[in-house]
């Protein structure tokens, strides 16, 4: 994407953020802010493209406004600029937060979600008399005449901007799935970082079945979304000060907070510093969508003045104890889990025989054949984006499932390494098949636990077997070395022609599908195996996906 394209995404961008038609004069200034030197009459000339593209729209004299195709530009343009975004918005966020605990005045961090019923708002409310929220201070807005409302409730980043008020830096680092045993919290089950994703974390985590809240609150066990975030240790006593009269005042949330350098949650705490841990402020809303209740669910999304937010309850019973000093093993990132396994990898490229690295998904027997039927249209209706490739596999305990194993994307490195070619998996994505096709969202391999197309999958992210409007499928990103290239390409071509789906091999500095290697590398992009699985799961199957689980010979496998 060219210098000009970055900055006419800015503008979209600025546009975006803005409630009445903008001029080309606060745009430049806003651009200056972000470190670009661009003038009115530059400004000028990039908005006339914008609006020729039907990206903008001028309204009379008072400036232009972003229509729906340029919101539909922002949110897919330059996606590897909104995998740093996401961060950056939060900081945005912490220092926009103004609040002021001893007066209660000022400007909150908030999630804002739609729901559809009474029954939903008493759940919100049980989750929050449970203690299992940030804040009982909620608004509830009735937006039409079938029981709609807007819910905003405290996000848990408002506490980061007091701090920050107070001259503690507070620096988000991961949002994730924080595992309950007997009401108290144990360890983190799930994470991925706030530096490393173009998707919000606890947004990730958010998707149905991957919490159990309601659990929690009746039985003491489950799974609750919380976010983890470092201070410097100096600041310990000071923080913890804080967040005292921050608790009094009816904004809490803190789940753990760790003396310093020790670990916590299963977490590690660098030298000098020390970890807080606060429940998701999505949490009450995860509960709503446990009790299939419709919900629509927006993470951080704004900033609000407090005193448009009121207590939902005066009645707050913490089901949640105190975490004891117990510890547990370090949770580890997936690139870190799966190293091991990419060693492994041993196929032999000329004889077609070897070691892949597999996913093994789960179904019931009965629906193997329509399973089956599903893959095989796929790959015909798409051979070029589709791996043909799966092993049946019998369940290790339950013999009413019966395991699809497919080749994982992760194979193409292990192959790559074993033939002296350094290749990194750097990312996961949704690859939407536009021409020419773009990343649309991207986790990164080394700062999430859980493999970012089963988060896709999760979510209902994918169109794989969809033909309304363009298909949605899961791809990698891959970075090597530029010296290697030649020798790349030809092993890739090999492996292109054997059915392993290379989708496009890039060149050094290139931003390959809206994706970018480091310096002195270049990008691949390759399929993932579990595109075969999205589309049985899309035609209504129940599937147990499962990722990167284990070696299989590829010469024992079948092909549709």
């Amino acid at each position: 994407m060219s210098e000009s394209e970055h900055r006419m995404i800015e503008i979209l961008r600025i546009l975006s953020e803005q409630e009445k038609p903008t001029g080309s004069k606060l745009i430049a200034d806003e651009l200056k802010n972000k470190g670009f030197n661009l003038g009115e009459r530059a400004v000028r000339y990039h908005m006339q493209i914008l609006d020729e593209k039907g990206f903008t729209e001028r309204i009379g004299n008072s400036g232009r406004k972003i229509t729906k195709l340029g919101l539909e530009k922002l949110e897919k343009g330059l996606i590897y600029d909104q995998v740093d975004f996401i961060y950056s918005k939060f900081e945005e966020m912490i220092y926009l937060t103004d609040f002021n605990y001893m007066t209660q005045e000022g400007k909150v961090v908030v999630n804002t979600s739609t729901i559809y019923n009474e029954e939903s708002v008493d759940i919100i409310k049980n989750i929050i008399q449970s203690d299992l929220s940030v804040s009982p201070y909620v608004n509830l807005n009735r937006i039409g005449n079938n029981g709609e409302m807007e819910v905003t409730t405290l996000c848990g980043t408002t506490i980061d901007g007091v701090l920050l008020n107070e001259g503690i830096p507070s620096q988000p680092k991961y949002g994730g799935l924080l595992k309950i045993e007997d009401s108290e919290p144990v360890k983190f089950t799930e994470l991925i970082s706030y530096k490393k994703t173009s998707v919000p974390p606890l947004e990730a985590f958010s998707a149905k079945g991957c919490t159990s809240i309601m659990d929690v609150v009746e039985n003491g066990e489950g799974i609750i979304p919380a976010n983890f975030r470092l201070i410097p240790g100096i600041g310990r006593e000071k923080a913890i000060n804080i967040i005292n009269k921050l608790d009094k005042i009816g904004i809490g949330g803190v789940i753990a907070i760790s003396e310093e350098e020790k670990d916590i949650l299963g977490l590690s705490v660098p030298e000098g510093m020390v970890g807080i841990s606060i429940v998701g402020g999505i949490t009450p809303f995860c509960a709503v969508q446990e009790q299939n209740q419709d919900i629509e669910i927006k993470i951080a999304e704004e900033i609000k003045d407090f005193k448009t937010l009121s207590p939902i309850t005066s009645k707050i019973k913490p089901v949640l104890k105190d975490i004891k000093p117990t510890p547990q093993q370090k949770i580890s990132f997936l690139l870190s889990k799966t190293w091991n396994l990419i060693q492994q990898v041993n196929f032999d490229i000329e004889k077609r025989k070897g070691d892949i690295i597999s996913n093994v998904s789960f179904i019931d027997k009965d629906k193997i054949d329509k399973s089956l039927s599903v893959m095989e249209e796929t790959y015909n209706d798409n051979p070029k984006y589709i791996n043909p490739y799966y092993k049946l596999i019998n369940h290790p305990t339950n013999d009413s499932k019966i395991g699809i194993a497919t080749i994982c994307s992760l194979s193409i490195d292990g192959i790559l390494i074993d033939n002296g070619v350094m290749s990194n998996p750097k990312y996961g994505g949704l690859l939407e098949l536009t021409e020419p096709p773009l990343f649309i969202d991207l986790i990164s391999y080394n700062g999430s636990t859980e493999d970012p197309h089963k988060i896709f999958l999760a979510k209902n992210m994918t169109s794989i077997t969809r033909n309304n409007g363009s298909n949605k499928i899961l791809a990698s990103f891959k970075e090597i070395p530029y010296i290697s290239r030649e020798h790349s390409v030809q092993l890739l071509e090999i492996l292109n022609n054997i059915g392993f789906s290379i989708y496009k091999i890039g060149k050094p500095r290139e931003v390959t599908y809206n994706a970018k290697a480091d310096n002195y590398n270049f990008g691949i992009v390759t399929g993932s195996g579990l595109n075969t699985i999205g589309a049985i799961k899309e035609k209504g199957i129940d599937v147990e996906v499962k990722a990167i689980e284990k070696l299989l010979p590829f010469e024992k496998m079948d092909r549709l």
